[in-house]
């Protein structure tokens, strides 16, 4: 017996198999794309449509047998090795990157039709930068599977490529600032073409004002079959997957608005076109979706710096130890155990163990410390970071996805695709009001052409649509963000994040970085104490002259020391000469000091005290950086560095203190340094030692517990856990990574904007609460006097407008400085 298809009715192939369960049995379908459609609607709850349906439904199109072929490209081991990465098992993870995405909505739907696919584990999808990360099981499906799924749900998808992620940025960017363009201007002539015919109609000879709505026409058509396209391959991505979207009810409205404007024209019916509302209605979404994706792609930036932090060439040693030549090589070809030279001032490009040479890499990046790390033979260096000062022959233990680096860009990635409870709430919300529009206009648009005609019918349906368009409530929280924005900006605070000032207002625990965010990242001499009998300024002479050919952190604190008459430039009667350096110890010369010629020492007391005898006991207690000097004679002289705090940071903590926050400290720093600084603060609780990894556990901890919580860092170290954070911000004079990832960037480095910000935050909610209030309210008076024919589309238009002026009005109150 021949069998059909369960979703289309067409007959099943022989030796094709594409199940589907349907309560509790097993029902055949006659191909992929069927079966991913039924599937879907039946794992959705609406699985009533088969019983209901009166016909079978269109069979669901499969993408061309050349496009079918391409995909299973991607299944061949040779094609995935270079952007698949094996786990345990038989799992397998990668990077895509998607297109076609237009919404929030667009995100809720790949991840759902992705998870009902057999096989696949787990999926990040970052609305930010359409980057998916999938991780799925190779024995249960194919990669071939997973591009064909987002392919059949509308949506493109390949592999993840930087070239061509920034080739597809440019093409949007040039085609959406194109159709905006368009809609403005076509606008701006469909007001002055509407305008005498709303205000002074009646003054006008017919044949004038019927030239007037021509003219109207002829303007909006560009409007509405160029400008307006995105927003119908949106609709028709919604309704191929029987769901209702944002898009859906902009079509409806569009189309009937401008349906009845022909007919009016056609008829010379009513008073207007309104044609005008459509240009103006296109024009303002357009405009809102581009400032999105501007700031979506400021935010997603910061995982794409991350990875190009790994420089794209190295310098492999193929025949090390035997032979020390080099040669240039990409890194993506580096093998474990491969060895690689990192010459000074240059990036390591791997995980691995120092072979040869003794050098000092700048980590900041990764764990907070401020001063450069000591490397040698056999100790661990990481890909990402930078070698300050000599070459270094490295043996490759990780590349590529197995790097440090590379963990960090996946928990940015993780952090980033997760959604904060009020984004879900938002979608419910907006998902349940599309619906009761749409499902509203249909009986309205039946009573009223049973009880008169439809062309009231009509009438009434568009001006229905037209005044209940949500723009008003669309136009509430946006309009007093980017009000409040402005007026941050002009102290010096740049907000990026869509939901920064808004979780800002809730905020119960503000999480500090130390270096480069509470102080000032660059070490200074606070003291300096006598162990001998030399003089303060005969040592810093000293100091200074042993540390004259030096550029290290150490040596510019000691640099920028004055002595005692305020000067700070070498002294010309200390001379050194026959400089001994050791990496990560200290320095050594021979100094002549008032006509005597000596050994002396600079740096750690295990160092000098190989020149100077037995370290003498400190009676000075000092949470930082302790540099000794000595001679032959012993030790003479401790110089006491911190790294100080930032002006007006005491000060900023007791205004937010004063405000109800909790305050930590969260830094990578030595405990020591940071126990210090927390309780010269006052701070609540403080954290020292934390990797990147430790930071962002430290945050979910806080979170779990119900808090709201703003971190405030500068290092690329920080970029997990700022995306983790309810909100983020981070100081101007930080990392490009951390900038780019924080919901808030604070321009002057200044941090005693903090109370400020987080005040006007709270103004910021108030007028967000007042403009929901009232777009809610109109609504609630709108909607029966629209149903019931007492308005017509030019007062919907108007009330519609009127409605968003208010709006727009209210959020103008944030800029008013207090």
């Amino acid at each position: 017996m021949d069998k059909t298809c369960f979703h289309c009715g067409l007959d099943v192939p022989e030796n094709f198999r594409f199940p589907v369960t349907y309560e509790g049995q097993e029902r055949e379908t006659c191909c992929a794309g069927c079966q991913a459609v039924a599937q879907s609607i039946i794992d959705a709850g609406l699985g009533s449509y088969y019983k209901q349906r009166t016909a079978d439904a269109v069979k669901a199109s499969l993408p061309p047998e050349e496009i079918l072929a391409q995909l299973k490209l991607y299944d061949l081991p040779e094609v995935q090795a270079e952007f698949v990465e094996a786990g345990r098992g038989g799992e397998r993870e990668a990077v895509l990157m998607l297109g076609g995405i237009t919404c929030a909505a667009c995100v809720w739907l790949i991840e759902q039709q992705l998870l009902r696919l057999d096989g696949v584990l787990r999926v990040d999808l970052n609305y930010s930068t359409h980057r998916a990360r999938v991780l799925w099981d190779s024995g249960r499906t194919a990669l071939s599977d997973i591009l064909l799924r987002i392919q059949s749900t509308g949506y493109t998808a390949s592999p993840y490529d930087a070239q061509k992620v920034e080739a597809a940025h440019k093409k949007e960017r040039k085609q959406a600032i194109f159709r905006l363009a368009v809609a403005g201007f076509c606008m701006m002539q469909t007001m002055m073409f509407a305008y005498p015919t709303y205000f002074f109609s009646e003054d006008i000879e017919p044949q004038f004002l019927q030239l007037l709505h021509w003219g109207a026409l002829l303007m909006v058509l560009p409007v509405v079959f160029y400008s307006a396209v995105p927003f119908y391959a949106g609709a028709r991505r919604e309704w191929r997957n029987r769901r209702a979207g944002m898009d859906t009810p902009i079509v409806l409205a569009v189309w009937m608005t401008f349906c009845a404007g022909i007919y009016s024209l056609m008829t010379n019916a009513g008073q207007g076109m309104y044609f005008e509302s459509i240009a103006m209605l296109i024009f303002f979404l357009l405009g809102g979706r581009f400032m999105e994706q501007i700031a979506r792609r400021r935010a997603g930036d910061a995982a794409e710096r991350l990875v190009k932090l790994v420089p794209a060439f190295c310098h492999r040693m193929p025949g090390y130890p035997a032979d020390g030549k080099t040669e240039e090589a990409a890194v993506v070809q580096l093998r474990t155990g491969d060895t690689v030279l990192v010459k000074a001032g240059e990036v390591v490009p791997v995980d691995g163990s120092v072979l040869e040479g003794e050098s000092e890499i700048d980590e900041a990046m990764l764990t907070g410390e401020s001063l450069p790390v000591p490397k040698r033979a056999g100790d661990k260096v990481t890909a990402g970071t930078l070698n300050t000062a000599s070459p270094l022959v490295v043996r490759t233990e990780s590349v590529g996805s197995g790097t440090r680096l590379a963990h960090i860009v996946k928990l940015l990635d993780r952090a980033l695709s997760q959604k904060p409870r009020t984004a879900e709430l938002a979608e419910k919300y907006a998902a349940s009001f599309i619906v009761g529009e749409l499902v509203l206009a249909v009986p309205v648009f039946i009573g009223w052409w049973l009880y008169a005609d439809w062309q009231t019918a009509l009438w009434i349906t568009v001006a229905l649509l037209v005044i209940t368009c949500p723009c008003a409530m669309s136009l509430a929280t946006p309009t007093a963000l980017a009000a409040s924005t402005g007026a941050l900006a002009s102290d010096g605070v740049l907000v990026s994040g869509r939901q920064g000032l808004e979780t800002l207002a809730q905020i119960d625990d503000i999480v500090f970085d130390k270096t480069g965010t509470l102080t000032k990242g660059a070490l200074s001499v606070s003291r300096i104490v006598p162990l001998g009998g030399l003089d303060n300024d005969t040592a810093l002479a000293v100091a200074k002259a042993l540390e004259a050919q030096s550029e290290h952190p150490v040596a510019r604190a000691l640099s920028g020391c004055a002595f005692s008459d305020g000067t700070t430039e070498l002294r010309t009667d200390v001379r050194a000469e026959r400089y001994v350096n050791r990496v990560g110890q200290g320095v050594s010369a021979s100094v002549t000091v008032g006509g005597q010629t000596d050994i002396w020492t600079l740096g750690r007391a295990p160092f000098v005290a190989e020149t100077s005898g037995k370290p003498p006991e400190l009676t000075v207690s000092h949470s930082g950086s302790i540099v000794f000097l000595g001679n032959r004679s012993g030790f003479q002289t401790a110089f006491l560095l911190n790294d100080d705090v930032k002006d007006g940071i005491p000060e900023m903590l007791t205004e937010l203190k004063a405000q109800g926050a909790r305050l930590h400290l969260l830094s990578g720093d030595r405990q020591a340094a940071v126990a210090g600084l927390a309780e010269s603060l006052k701070l609540d609780a403080y954290r020292a030692e934390a990797s990147p990894e430790n930071k962002l556990a430290y945050v979910r901890g806080l979170q779990q517990q119900g808090r709201k919580v703003l971190m405030v860092g500068d290092g690329i170290n920080d970029a997990p856990v700022l995306a983790q954070a309810d909100v983020s911000a981070a100081v101007a004079g930080g990392a490009d990574i951390a900038r780019d990832g924080a919901d808030i960037v604070l321009l002057n480095d200044d941090m005693r904007v903090l109370p400020h910000l987080t005040v006007q935050a709270r103004r910021t909610r108030t007028v967000i609460r007042q403009n929901l209030g009232w777009a809610s309210a109109y609504n609630l008076i709108a909607v029966p006097l629209a149903v019931c024919g007492y308005v017509t589309p030019w007062i919907a238009a108007l009330g519609m407008s009127l409605s968003s002026l208010i709006v727009v009005g209210n959020a103008l109150r944030l800029l008013k400085r207090r």
